[in-house]
């Protein structure tokens, strides 16, 4: 078994109370980062986003439609004033009621037109209303997540501030304990996900769990500068007679 002197091995549990201090501090982290808010506020934020872009694309393509009339409109008013022009100028009777038939026949054409772009107008009124209220839902949606992520972001900023601090007092102390046990340490708590805990009246607190008679008579013949281990968790098992 690699031995320690007693004291240094009591050592190790304020240094794995160190590395408990930033497993929770990481625990923490991951738990802010899958915070469960998170996927509803993208989701809506998504939603509102499509929602606002379906409404510009329907004024939008309604405006082109507006457009259109109002540009028919035109025509047939332009080629109105020509035919009155024609006929106020006067010329053959034949020729005259040629151009009053076509001139009925444009203001007919005119007419309908701009039914249709009171129809195209009343549209569009609608549907800008409705683009406004998109715009409005997607304010709020954006507003939402940028305050969630805000607050989530400030979290996340004093736990790693947090975490830097605690983890420049662990490796400042680590620097104090035996290479040889501290290496036995490091390779125990990547290996086993804990040290070191202490045994307590038969109860490793590595494990939470009651040696066995065989396993606490093994430990406890053991000399006081064996490093021992866990049977059930692997970790260093640290001994104090006053814990007996």
């Amino acid at each position: 078994m690699p031995k320690a002197p007693a004291a240094e091995q009591l050592r190790l549990l304020d240094l794995a109370a160190l590395d408990a201090k930033l497993h929770s501090l990481d625990v923490r982290r991951r738990a802010l980062e899958a915070d469960p808010r998170l996927g509803p506020a993208k989701t809506a934020l998504e939603q509102a986003a499509e929602a606002a872009r379906s409404a510009d694309a329907l004024v939008a393509s309604a405006e082109a439609e507006l457009a259109a009339v109002e540009a028919k409109v035109a025509e047939v008013s332009t080629r109105i004033a020509r035919d009155e022009s024609r006929l106020y100028a006067g010329g053959l009777s034949k020729d005259l009621e040629a151009l009053q038939k076509d001139i009925a026949g444009l203001s007919a054409r005119q007419s309908d037109l701009e039914d249709t772009e009171l129809e195209v107008l009343e549209k569009l009124d609608g549907l800008r209303a409705a683009q406004g209220e998109a715009a409005e839902a997607l304010g709020h949606a954006q507003a939402s997540s940028q305050d969630l992520r805000d607050e989530l972001d400030e979290q996340l900023g004093a736990i790693a501030q947090e975490r830097s601090a605690v983890a420049r007092q662990r490796s400042d102390f680590a620097r104090g304990i035996d290479a040889g046990l501290l290496d036995v340490y490091e390779k125990t708590l990547a290996k086993r996900g804990v040290g070191a805990a202490r045994l307590f009246h038969g109860t490793s607190e590595g494990s939470g769990m009651a040696l066995s008679p065989g396993d606490l008579a093994a430990i406890r013949s053991a000399a006081e500068d064996e490093i021992v281990f866990c049977p059930d968790s692997g970790c260093i098992l640290v001994r104090s007679p006053e814990w007996s």
